[in-house]
């Protein structure tokens, strides 16, 4: 009895540590909608989704969730990334902006969020790796 007790604690303490950990390197996905007229973040863990629906249901006209530049090409004069203006909705588990003008083909988009950027796992402050500073997810994406 004693041993199945044991294997017991040792197979629901594998499934604990398999659940706590599933989501911690699972950065949320950025990428062009099927037709490229929007970008879509998804995959937001629970967490920073709910963090991301209640500012955005505070204050969703002057909230920052992303920012979209265009970056210099090769043969651009002007060699600053410009801002991307446009609006951001929340739909279902997924963020969605949409640019106020369309995207341009053949250009490059840097995407930058702080949506479920961790500061620190209990792991990084114990081994004093944790960073000083939060550091966006970013993603550059072709149109």
């Amino acid at each position: 009895m004693f041993k199945f007790f044991f294997n017991y604690l040792i197979v629901v303490a594998i499934v604990i540590s398999a659940l706590s950990c599933s989501n911690r390197n699972n950065r949320p996905v950025i990428k062009f909608s099927g037709d490229s007229s929007s970008i879509i973040i998804k995959n937001i863990d629970e967490a920073s989704l709910l963090q991301v629906k209640n500012a955005y249901q505070a204050k969703s006209d002057t909230l920052n969730l992303i920012s979209v530049l265009i970056k210099p090409g090769e043969l651009d004069s002007i060699q600053d990334e410009l801002e991307v203006t446009g609006k951001v909705k929340i739909l279902g588990d997924s963020l969605v902006f949409n640019p106020d003008q369309p995207f341009i083909k053949g250009k490059d988009y840097l995407v930058q969020s702080y949506i479920g950027v961790k500061f620190a796992t209990i792991g990084n402050l114990i081994t004093s790796s944790a960073k000083h500073n939060l550091q966006p997810q970013k993603q550059t994406l072709k149109r």
